[in-house]
């Protein structure tokens, strides 16, 4: 794994994903944060976006995903920004996806439900 990282944090987005109807019908909140592991020696020193990754793509990246079309699992909202990311960003190495659900539909006290994965450039 690279040392180095750009991390997006608590990105908050309003989709409809979930199992049941009112979750597909109503939507409900959710909270992204990536890792994004690419070297960052080069635009470090040259200070220029062109050597980095342009954080505000990433946003709107999945933006679009986590807002688009519905899907029954988070795990799956959670690979399809792993795979968007990787066919986007071509100077990412690998990426780590936590995709949280504050208000799931489950009884019971807890902060949060949340699943983080980790994908890298196949070479």
């Amino acid at each position: 794994m690279k040392i180095d990282k750009i991390s997006l944090k608590r990105m908050q987005f309003y989709g409809y994903h979930g199992l049941f109807e009112p979750e597909k019908k109503l939507g409900q909140r959710f909270f992204v944060d990536v890792d994004l592991y690419t070297s960052l020696k080069v635009a470090g020193e040259s200070d220029n976006m062109e050597d980095s990754i342009d954080y505000g793509e990433v946003f709107h990246t999945i933006e679009k995903i986590v807002e688009g079309e519905p899907k029954n699992l988070i795990e799956a909202v959670a690979e399809e920004i792993a795979v968007a990311l990787l066919a986007t960003f071509v100077k990412l190495d690998a990426c780590r996806i936590e995709v949280t659900k504050p208000d799931p539909p489950i009884r019971g006290h807890y902060d949060a439900v949340s699943v983080q994965i980790y994908r890298e450039r196949r070479q």
